[in-house]
């Protein structure tokens, strides 16, 4: 048995895989793995940078458990296992869609929530957010139903989990009305978009930019949502920019970058020259997602809105004082405060800055020098990418560590689902 990441840095030889089809085959499969004394870890699409999934125990695959249960209005019940790419499209079919997403739709819907997966745009929370109530397979092999009304405090820590209480079975989500995307991406000066960051992250629905580290020009992406009808753009020439400019050329410039590190600031230079404006306008779960094939691995970290232009200058400045090789784009995301306990937005508005790798290239001096950048801010670590924490560091983060940790000895007081990350980031189950 054999299991890797989409990155291919994070692998591990469980001693099963199971991959139940239906919520009573998860649950005898808890039961049976419980029984043996072996750990279990759900695996979702394998979109976490870190080691999160890795066990030598029962790796819990739920790709055959992706339907929709149920529709009550905006209410929308699913298998925890589907999709965000096939949701999407189940909900549209229906005349929903999620309030906001992320850029990759690969991951499964309990896999980004467990992290704390989010897009950006400061009116709206994380993924979890969205969460009206859930279904928990416990240490015991039973179904627990959580929500606001059931049990708050295993609700707020079962939405961002890590997978330290058990195994989601079915999540029920509060959706919205379908609607459209207008979304336009355009390079510009990034000086002007830092001194007009407030005004661009406020008046626009949704906002965004990337920077190469040794340049100066930021490509921005601005989004407004509308009940209009859409009107895509030809298919041909939205594959054309995402295979041949969004992958295509980033993938050349970063092989070039791989064989040849000291000429990435120049490499990347070069890029910026290719960057060009472009409008897209479909239904949003067409929109927020783009293809990604570039293989990369990244950490980010949340940190207070009021922190991000100074933030961005000082992690580029880390990256640059040491000529460091980082032949990919800063991202920077804003996102609306939430309640969920280990929500890396949990009682704060929040700016997201992520640094990325190419793959095959040494990431640690580079990732360290941007963590010492976020760490005097107060940064919490999106729960699915690499960082440096542990329990120890991470505890004085989140106002409600406490909670979280006894809804976790309450659910799992012998720890079957911790694994290396869970007991490096949430230490020990204190029972």
């Amino acid at each position: 048995m054999r299991w890797a990441n989409w990155t291919g840095d994070q692998r591990c030889a469980p001693a099963a895989i199971v991959r139940p089809a239906s919520e009573e085959e998860l649950a005898a499969a808890v039961r049976a793995a419980v029984a043996r004394g072996q750990g279990l870890r759900a695996a979702g699409s394998g979109h976490s940078f870190t080691d999160i999934a890795r066990t030598d125990g029962v790796l819990v695959d739920l790709a055959r458990m992706q339907r929709v249960l149920d529709v009550q209005g905006e209410l929308v019940t699913v298998e925890a296992g589907i999709t965000l790419r096939r949701l999407g499209e189940e909900l549209a079919a229906r005349g929903l869609a999620l309030e906001n997403q992320g850029d990759i739709d690969a991951q499964t819907l309990a896999g980004a929530t467990a992290t704390g997966t989010h897009g950006t745009g400061v009116r709206f929370r994380n993924l979890s957010a969205g969460i009206a109530g859930l279904r928990l397979i416990t240490a015991a092999g039973e179904a627990l139903d959580l929500s606001p009304e059931t049990d708050v405090d295993a609700f707020l820590a079962a939405r961002v989990s890590l997978g330290a209480l058990g195994i989601v079975s079915r999540i029920t989500l509060r959706c919205v009305p379908r609607f459209t995307l207008h979304r336009r991406d355009e390079p510009r000066p990034l000086d002007a978009t830092l001194e007009r960051l407030g005004e661009h992250v406020d008046g626009n629905d949704h906002f965004e930019f990337w920077v190469f580290p040794y340049t100066r020009v930021a490509l921005t992406r601005t989004c407004r949502r509308s009940g209009e009808e859409p009107t895509p753009p030809p298919a041909w020439r939205r594959r054309l920019q995402e295979d041949a400019i969004e992958n295509g050329l980033l993938g050349l410039i970063c092989r070039a970058g791989r064989a040849v590190p000291r000429g990435v600031p120049r490499l990347n230079r070069l890029v910026t020259v290719a960057m060009s404006a472009n409008e897209v306008e479909d239904h949003s779960h067409r929109v927020y997602a783009t293809r990604r094939r570039v293989r990369f691995t990244e950490m980010e970290y949340a940190i207070p809105r009021a922190h991000a232009r100074e933030a961005v200058e000082r992690t580029l400045a880390a990256i640059e004082r040491r000529r460091l090789p980082v032949g990919f784009p800063l991202e920077v995301r804003f996102a609306a405060a939430d309640d969920a306990l280990l929500s890396t937005a949990y009682e704060r508005e929040s700016c997201y800055v992520a640094v990325h790798q190419y793959r095959g290239m040494e990431f640690e001096s580079a990732f360290r020098a941007v963590e010492d950048v976020m760490d005097s801010y107060g940064g919490r670590p999106h729960w699915g990418k690499r960082h440096y924490q542990t329990a120890a560091t991470l505890a004085p983060r989140y106002p409600g560590w406490d909670r979280f940790q006894a809804v976790r000895a309450r659910l799992d007081p012998d720890g079957a689902f911790t694994n290396a990350y869970v007991r490096r980031c949430l230490g020990q189950v204190r029972a």
